[in-house]
């Protein structure tokens, strides 16, 4: 299920990447997760998309993973990175009964993340591309399975 959720979250990626602003809120949402942190792939000039297990990472899971909702245009993420918990920088907003999709990229377009996480099943895949204009672009891809906060009490 996951190598199905991150094939389309690549393919939406690269389809987003043309549409810049593209901004679609279906649904007021507001909810809470707890994630544990499953796997990384690494890319960068050590490592060519080698997976991790999360056991083999000191990094831990999101304790308090947050997203907020309101149609038309509103979208808001806590808790994965101060770089997507400021609004104004999401690019890319989706938000549907299945699954919230965002993406956001520095004024210099030389660094992004973006993330998507279904609805249904709580995967959260988060990925960070450092250094995308140079030849040695670096992407650290997390792979997360979340819990409604609620429902984890």
């Amino acid at each position: 299920m996951i190598r199905y959720s991150l094939s389309i979250f690549i393919s939406l990626l690269f389809f987003n990447q043309s549409l810049a602003k593209d901004v679609s809120i279906k649904e007021n949402i507001d909810l809470k997760f707890v994630c544990d942190l499953e796997k990384k792939i690494i890319k960068n000039s050590e490592y060519n998309y080698q997976t991790f297990l999360a056991k083999d990472l000191s990094e831990k899971g999101l304790d308090k993973f947050e997203i907020q909702s309101e149609k038309p245009e509103m979208l808001l993420i806590k808790g994965l990175s101060l770089f997507l918990s400021e609004s104004g920088k999401l690019n890319v907003k989706v938000v549907n009964k299945d699954v919230v999709l965002f993406k956001s990229i520095d004024q210099d377009k030389n660094y992004s993340e973006s993330g998507i996480i279904t609805r249904k099943t709580g995967e959260l895949i988060h990925e960070i591309t450092k250094n995308i204009k140079s030849d040695n672009a670096e992407k650290y891809i997390s792979i997360y399975s979340c819990v409604n906060h609620d429902e984890k009490i």
